[in-house]
Order: structure tokens, then sequence, then C-alpha cells
């Protein structure tokens, strides 16, 4: 046993109802899918420890409920955020037409120092339903949004079927990483050998 540093990153989650964030969220940290999840209320949170370029990160990746519980949670939930998310539904249009909205609500309530930096990431999921002819958003309007917000990255995803999830947000993680500039990082007595698996759920409701 040995005590090593360890980098907490926090990360917010936005997207519509249904888009599948809370799944997605599962399917990384617990490896588990259900077509059941309960919708969240206020906030939940799930935590993954993973090794980054060498340093030791843990990641602490906050669901919240839908746009209309948005601005009553308060600023002072996404001060401090690493990277935020966006998700939408392939098959739903809509879900990906409010997503500027929800970009720039993070911006005005996280009130970063430098807004026009802000890491975020893109994820477009459900894109195993109907093998792909539901589809409303094509993956090039996406990558047309993504350039003119500039350049997010933009993953497609399925959390059911466990497609790209692990990679979307271990680069979720590694831009965290590289744009946190004030580390909160802590001490913890591990094992020597890191176990990426990991993890420990909460709710803060």
């Amino acid at each position: 046993m040995a005590s090593r540093k360890r980098t907490l990153l926090k990360v917010i989650v936005l997207g519509d109802s249904g888009v599948g964030k809370t799944s997605l969220m599962n399917q990384y940290v617990n490896k588990k899918f259900s077509q059941q999840y309960k919708a969240t209320i206020g906030a939940d949170f799930l935590t993954k420890e993973l090794l980054i370029d060498e340093k030791l990160v843990t990641l602490q990746i906050w669901d919240t409920a839908g746009q209309e519980r948005f601005q009553s949670l308060g600023g002072a939930f996404y001060r401090g955020a690493d990277c935020c998310v966006l998700v939408y539904d392939v098959n739903v249009g809509r879900t990906f037409e409010t997503m500027d909205n929800w970009h720039d609500e993070f911006l005005k309530h996280a009130s970063p120092s430098d807004p026009t930096k802000f890491p975020f990431i893109l994820l477009g999921n459900k894109v195993d339903v109907d093998d792909g002819n539901s589809r409303a958003i094509s993956e090039k309007k996406a990558n047309d949004w993504c350039v003119s917000r500039s350049n997010i990255p933009y993953f497609e995803t399925s959390a059911k079927n466990d497609y790209n999830v692990d990679d979307a947000f271990h680069s979720v993680a590694k831009i965290a990483l590289h744009h946190e500039t004030n580390p909160d990082t802590y001490f913890q007595v591990i094992p020597e050998t890191l176990n990426d698996s990991e993890q420990s759920s909460g709710c803060a409701c």
C-alpha cells in the first residue's frame, strides 16, 4: 500500500431528457446498461479512477436533470467544472437543435475564466437504433457544428452496445486534465497497482 497523489476532475454532462446521459455514464463506470433508469432529479454523479499520461485521476461525472431544472441548480454547481459533455440523440432532431442552448447556458452559469478555450465534447448517442436507418442528424452536420464551436471533439456512441463509450470518456479525461489550471489534488492510500475498475457513486439531490 502507498499514498499517491490524485487529481480530481469535475465533468458536467448536459443534454435533453431521454438522450441517454445516465446510460452512457453507467456503461462507462459500471459496464452496465438498463432500459429502466429512473429520471434524474436534481443531479447525480459517478466516479471513475484512471491513469492519464502517467497521472492518477479521479473523474467525477455529473449528470443533471432536464432543461427545466438547469437554472434552479445554481451557478455554484457548474463552477469548477473541467470539461462539459454535450449529449444528443442522433435519431431525434430536436435534441441536436438544443445543443447551442446547452453550450451557451453552461458558459453563462459556469463562468469559466476564458469561455473561448473551455473544453467541450459532443456525443451523438443511440447510433445502434434501427441499424442507423432512423437517423435524423448526419455525422457531417454534427461535425460542422463542432467546427463552428472552435473544433469541439465529436464521438458517436451507443450506451446499449458499449460503442465508443470508453474512447469518448477517455478523451474527456485527457482534455479536462490538459485544460486543468488549478488542479484539485488529494492523497489516498491505494494499492500500488491501479485498478481501472475502481468506482463509486453518489447523489446530490
